[in-house]
Formats: structure tokens, C-alpha cells, sequence
């Protein structure tokens, strides 16, 4: 489970290093991507001027896929924001 709360002080974490967050949030999986990388059909949970916040659970217990319920999430996905003009 990973709350509201918990989403809201990982984006507010300068630097979206994934091995750095994991030391501040122990028990939180953390994925990093680019924003094309995700399909464009999801919302993102949270958004920051440079990124994208996603959830997502690996209750089915072998695949990991995208969730909008906190109580299910075990993991946050942060999709870097594409740059114009990349």
C-alpha cells in the first residue's frame, strides 16, 4: 500500500533517482521511464513540471501492471517528462 502522502513527498524529492529513493522509502518499488515509455491512454497519479507519477502493483504475483488504487500499489513508476524538441 502506498498513500496519497507518501506519493505527494517522493515528487517532492529533487532528484528522481530510483537507488536514492528507495533508501528514503523502504518497502516502495521504485521504476524510472520516459513518458513515451508509458501508454498514453494512463493518467498519471501525480505531475510535476519534469515528471510523471504512475502506481503500480505486482498483486497477481507475476506480472507487474498499473493501478489507480492505492491500497493495491507496491510501486511508483516516474516517467521522465519529454523535452520539446526531443
Amino acid at each position: 500500500m502506498i498513500s496519497r502522502e507518501t506519493l505527494t513527498a517522493v515528487a517532492a524529492v529533487p532528484v528522481k533517482d530510483a537507488v536514492r529513493l528507495r533508501g528514503q522509502f523502504p518497502g516502495v518499488m521504485f521504476t524510472e521511464c520516459g513518458e513515451d515509455d508509458v501508454p498514453a491512454r494512463l493518467e498519471p497519479m501525480l505531475e510535476t513540471p519534469e515528471h510523471l507519477f504512475f502506481l503500480f502493483t505486482n498483486v497477481s504475483g507475476h506480472c507487474l501492471e498499473f493501478t489507480r488504487d492505492y491500497d493495491l500499489a507496491t510501486g511508483i513508476v516516474i516517467a521522465a517528462r519529454a523535452q520539446a524538441g526531443d
